[in-house]
């Protein structure tokens, strides 16, 4: 450096040029301020050659001079530390800063704020859900004679089902009372759009969390394929044709809409699949443990179980009929989140295509300024609706989840969300093809002419087609019934499971009793509690098991039969009477006949011969769940003598067989 140059004024810690104003590089390292005299006034002085001849800033004043050298500066002890904490170090660690692309422009806060407040709902409603589904069970006694209801509103989140209500209001015009609840959601969607799918929709979450925890590895979370699988499809109007179909066969009788919600696929896949498969694996490991013969890990392994079953597994082991369907059918839409995020929700789910209609009518909604859009497409590789968030391409607002991630992605400051957006840039509707929809519509009205044609339903009845206690006649029943399952997860004895085809296609997955199993307790009225469609009447225990003295009749889901040639006392002349002893009624449904029987050897054995009284018998499947035939069990339940039903008689003087 040459010494000719004046010596700088101390704040600018360097002899030399002035860098420009626009310059970027950084600047060099400032040394600790010392104290300085008063300053005098400054003058340019000229650039040696060989220099640019930028305008140089030097000191005029001889004391200036001397309390810049360092030398007569005096040290000056530092009294806080410049060096980044701990904390500050590790977070930047784990947290690093990345920066932003393009113009860099960040985003407004309370848009980050709306995007991390919408990962906290998510988290919490699932956590709701799973709470109340968990809780969807009975785990007292019967004994005391108390009252059974349920603590928690637990098909809470089928109440505020528009959909659900939308399709029991066309099946029954009428509105079961408790569905009003979905009232509010509606409002809440006429206000901000589809932020149920985006900030609450169990369903809806755990295809979110799929899909970003298994992407697909040759486009893992950028690049074209992401993109590609972001944009706007027209497969995504497939929701509004079976929208359509399932309103349409509503209209016409059937609730076989319930297949297809989001909510009651939920309760039935993890209700009776998911938490069933952890409740095995879980009892099986701890019973593997308590196994090794050591004190203290079966003492370990029993307060575990304790703990467990008091919070989160079942007191017992449940089984449900054909249950794997169920399971493998939620395993198939979860990993085609793989390939297409949240494709259920973009392609299938009636309930977002009936909140996507009504979002169009939003106040809350997206503004974008295409001239600023660069297409760096940050907004596709994170969005979850495949809306067309991008510039230069109008906004579906009908499939957008309100997830905030294209305005918080975007460093062009080309997206804002806004009450009263202008709409010039959004398209509010879906674009349906007109000959698809009328082939829809007409698909609906076809539908249950087609499965009621079927022998299952007025020809060919089955007869172990056995409804829970206080379920409407079976017309009404396949009106109202949606499959969500609950009355099949709180049954405390497993009794009640997913039909399969024992009622056609039109009752699949409804629920059905099978005694061999778990049979019907006579006091519990749970199934009917947890409704939310009044398939299955809210009904009390007096009603249930009747009262003589007021004149009450008894609730009859079926009538018992016995197979004499497989009944022990009847056939094999061998004592039992774990049937008689079993039945629940008073006086009992089932009494016995007292004789004397040859045996084969030339003595008498005393035998005492089953028999069932019709007008006794509640059809509760007792009988047959005790019964020692293990195979094929001696008694048997059948739905025939059911009270829902005129048609499904055995005694003549009371009721009617034509069934026409």
């Amino acid at each position: 450096m040459s010494t000719s140059l004046p010596r700088p004024i101390p704040w600018l810690g360097a002899i030399g040029p002035v860098r420009p104003l626009d310059d970027t590089a950084d600047p060099p390292a400032k040394p600790p301020r010392a104290s300085t005299p008063k300053r005098t006034s400054a003058v340019a002085a000229p650039a040696p050659e060989g220099r640019a001849k930028l305008p140089t800033i030097v000191a005029a004043s001889a004391d200036a001079s001397a309390a810049a050298s360092p030398a007569a500066a005096p040290a000056k002890t530092p009294t806080k530390s410049s060096s980044p904490s701990l904390f500050t170090k590790l977070k930047d660690k784990l947290f690093p800063k990345k920066k932003r692309p393009g113009s860099g422009i960040p985003a407004r806060k309370i848009i980050v704020w709306l995007r991390n407040a919408r990962r906290v709902s998510q988290a919490g409603f699932f956590g709701l859900f799973t709470f109340l589904l968990v809780r969807t069970e009975f785990r007292g006694g019967f004994s005391g004679g108390a009252t059974i209801r349920m603590p928690y509103p637990v098909e809470g989140f089928l109440l505020a089902d528009p959909f659900v209500a939308l399709m029991t209001l066309l099946s029954t015009h009428t509105v079961y009372r408790a569905l009003w609840w979905s009232v509010g959601l509606v409002a809440l969607t006429l206000l901000f759009g589809r932020v149920f799918c985006g900030w609450i929709c169990p369903f809806g979450t755990l295809h979110h969390f799929f899909a970003w925890l298994v992407p697909n590895p040759k486009g893992a979370t950028t690049g074209g394929r992401r993109v590609e699988a972001n944009k706007t499809r027209p497969y995504q109007n497939l929701k509004y044709y079976l929208l359509l179909v399932f309103l349409v066969a509503a209209a016409c009788g059937s609730a076989i809409g319930g297949l297809f919600d989001p909510i009651c696929i939920a309760v039935r896949s993890i209700g009776l699949g998911v938490l069933p498969f952890f409740n095995y694996i879980t009892g099986r490991g701890l019973d593997s443990v308590s196994a090794g013969n050591l004190r203290i890990l079966q003492q370990a392994t029993d307060s575990t179980r304790d703990v467990l079953v008091a919070t989160v597994l079942q007191p017992k082991q449940y089984f449900f009929h054909q249950t794997w369907v169920i399971g493998a059918l939620l395993f198939a839409v979860i990993l085609a989140n793989r390939w297409i995020p949240r494709f259920w929700c973009r392609a299938l789910c009636p309930l977002g295509a009936t909140l996507g209609v009504i979002a169009k009518h939003a106040v809350f909604g997206m503004e974008k300024d295409h001239s600023k859009c660069t297409d760096c497409n940050l907004c596709i590789v994170h969005c979850q609706g495949a809306d067309s968030p991008q510039g230069g391409v109008k906004w579906r607002q009908d499939e957008c989840h309100m997830c905030m991630n294209c305005e918080t992605a975007c460093p062009e400051d080309v997206i804002k969300f806004r009450f009263l957006p202008n709409r010039t840039s959004a398209r509010t509707a879906p674009q349906l093809d007109r000959r698809k929809t009328l082939v829809s519509a007409l698909a609906g009205v076809c539908a249950l002419p087609i499965l009621r044609t079927s022998d299952t339903l007025d020809a060919n009845y089955y007869d172990r087609l056995i409804r829970p206690p206080g379920s409407v006649a079976e017309r009404d029943f396949l009106e109202r019934c949606i499959r969500c399952a609950e009355c099949m997860k709180v049954c405390p004895n497993n009794a009640l499971h997913p039909a399969f085809l024992e009622s056609g296609i039109e009752g699949l997955w409804t629920p059905i009793l099978i005694p061999r199993i778990g049979y019907c307790e006579p006091t519990c009225v749970l199934c009917g509690q947890v409704c939310p469609t009044g398939a299955i009447q809210k009904i009390s225990e007096e009603q249930k098991l009747g009262n003589r003295q007021r004149n009450i009749p008894h609730i009859s889901i079926g009538t018992a039969f016995y197979d004499q040639g497989r009944c022990l006392p009847w056939s094999m002349a061998t004592p039992c009477i774990v049937c008689e002893e079993f039945c629940p009624t008073s006086p009992k449904a089932i009494w016995v006949e007292e004789l004397d029987v040859p045996g084969r050897d030339g003595t008498t054995v005393h035998v005492q011969r089953p028999h069932v009284d019709p007008k006794l018998c509640i059809g509760c499947g007792a009988c047959e769940k005790v019964c020692p035939v293990q195979d094929r069990p001696a008694v048997y339940v059948t739905s025939v003598g059911e009270s829902r039903s005129r048609t499904n008689v055995i005694l003549l003087e009371t009721e009617n067989y034509n069934r026409t």
